[in-house]
């Protein structure tokens, strides 16, 4: 058995920009959850900064990233460069579209829905591989739910949800800084 040696990277060394980009707690155990490997093909929905497409690179990922913002675009660009990534193709769309244009992945993404949230989960369904894994992070318990029914009513087994929380200490005050609560669910096609 190989084990690899990682080194996760931290929030401050993206670039970054008005995007939401998912911060280091959640960033860690989404890219857990997908068990990324190398040889496997990722697509980012709704790519932000790029900062879940760029870890999944490099764990070895040829990696999709769909984006509809031009900040978003210019972002991944960038922080792809700073971190030496070439297996990464950025695709400017709003999901699902875009998704049609990609012929084969087996780990996919949802990071942004904008209110396309069910038909972007059956555009994947109809193309990730069999036993892909998909995984989405949400914010409010409305998307959660919705997210958890359109998993079970296509199929989707194994499904997964936890609740991630974290708080860092402020240097100076020594005061707890809480960041938002994130949802992170998962589920195998079957």
């Amino acid at each position: 058995m190989v084990v690899k040696i990682l080194r996760w990277i931290k929030d401050e060394e993206f670039i970054r920009g008005n995007i939401p980009m998912t911060k280091f707690e959640a960033r860690i155990i989404t890219i857990g959850m997908l068990e990324i490997e190398k040889g496997d093909v990722f697509l980012d929905i709704g790519g932000g900064t790029g900062s879940i497409s760029i870890e999944a690179s490099l764990q070895g990922a040829k990696t999709y990233v769909i984006e509809k913002e031009d900040e978003g675009i210019d972002l991944i660009r960038k922080n792809s460069e700073r971190f030496n990534i070439e297996d990464i193709e950025i695709i400017k769309n709003i999901a699902p579209l875009g998704i049609d244009n990609i012929h084969y992945f087996n780990k996919c993404f949802i990071g942004g829905s904008s209110k396309r949230l069910e038909e972007i989960v059956r555009t994947i369904t109809d193309k990730i591989a069999p036993d892909g894994i998909l995984v989405a992070n949400f914010i409010t318990l409305n998307n959660l739910t919705k997210f958890q029914s359109l998993l079970k009513q296509n199929g989707y087994r194994n499904i997964e949800t936890r609740l991630i929380q974290a708080s860092i200490v402020d240097e100076k005050t020594g005061l707890l800084k809480a960041q938002n609560p994130i949802f992170i669910v998962r589920g195998i096609k079957g």
